[in-house]
């Protein structure tokens, strides 16, 4: 068994205001969590307009199956246009 945890730092240049960060915020982490069925909080910077950082972390019995999901992962945050990733960082325990 295995867990994979990653955290993502983000900037958000078209968010002017809290509630614009967390339109973008949620909307990503429901993406992600309908996608994959993994764990998924926003971790620091909660009261930040223009910054954020998200936790995404999940149990696989496998290898491949972390592989595939960290593939899916990357091309869902690839494709938002609202958030910059700044820092990225992958734990596995």
């Amino acid at each position: 068994m295995r867990l994979t945890l990653i955290t993502f730092e983000f900037y958000l240049p078209v968010s002017h205001s809290l509630k614009d960060k967390r339109r973008v915020i949620q909307g990503l982490k429901t993406r992600i969590r309908n996608r994959l069925n993994v764990s998924v909080a926003e971790v620091e910077y909660q009261e930040s307009w223009q910054r954020s950082v998200l936790a995404v972390a999940w149990v696989s019995s496998d290898g491949s199956s972390i592989d595939k999901t960290i593939s899916i992962l990357d091309k869902l945050i690839v494709n938002q246009d609202e958030v910059q990733v700044v820092k990225a960082v992958r734990s596995d325990y």
